[in-house]
């Protein structure tokens, strides 16, 4: 096939816009990683550490059940939330709210003590110690480093043929993918236990 100068051959610009998309598209799964990796640290660690630690003392617990229809099936799915509702006291007594709360794993009778975190002005989260909130941040950081690890390479090589990588140029990418899937896993198990 004759080639006019200054005109690519065809399945070079081909190749060339594949792998130019390519680039971008790991390029956005480097900004999602790095997203998802500082939502992490604000979620976990940060969150728990500017938050005030104290005690609900449930005055009633209730059930809030939602219905939304199944798009695959005409049945409709019912999702339930259980709320508890009673007063907050800060460990340190320097807060006190009446009307505090807090959606609870359980329900819980009249009197019953629930280790809070008072999160926000009118925000309650259940207190896991510092041990869950690292694992909700360990939890996030391993879920971004699957497409950081993958939005790298994706970005270097715009997965293209004509890239000189092997098989071992490729092998920190892959550990990381690997090590993500491990620590996530490890994580919402700790953050389940915890």
């Amino acid at each position: 096939m004759t080639q006019v100068h200054g005109n690519p051959a065809p399945d070079t610009a081909a190749a060339g816009d594949r792998s130019s998309l390519f680039r971008l598209i790991g390029a956005g799964l480097i900004l999602v990683g790095v997203v998802l990796m500082a939502l992490g640290a604000y979620l976990g660690p940060y969150t728990y550490a500017t938050s005030t630690p104290g005690k609900l003392t449930v005055d009633t617990c209730t059930v809030d059940y939602k219905y939304r229809s199944s798009t695959s099936s005409s049945s409709r799915k019912k999702t339930k939330t259980r709320w508890c509702y009673g007063t907050f006291t800060s460990n340190d007594g320097s807060v006190k709210d009446l009307n505090a709360e807090l959606k609870s794993d359980a329900l819980h009778q009249r009197g019953y003590v629930i280790e809070t975190l008072k999160t926000g002005d009118t925000t309650y989260k259940l207190d896991h110690g510092w041990l869950g909130a690292i694992a909700t941040g360990c939890a996030w950081f391993f879920g971004g480093l699957m497409p950081l690890s993958m939005g790298v390479l994706a970005a270097i090589t715009g997965l293209s043929s004509s890239y000189p990588w092997s098989r071992r140029r490729s092998r920190p990418y892959i550990i990381a993918s690997v090590v993500a899937v491990i620590g996530l896993i490890t994580s919402l198990l700790v953050r389940l236990f915890a």
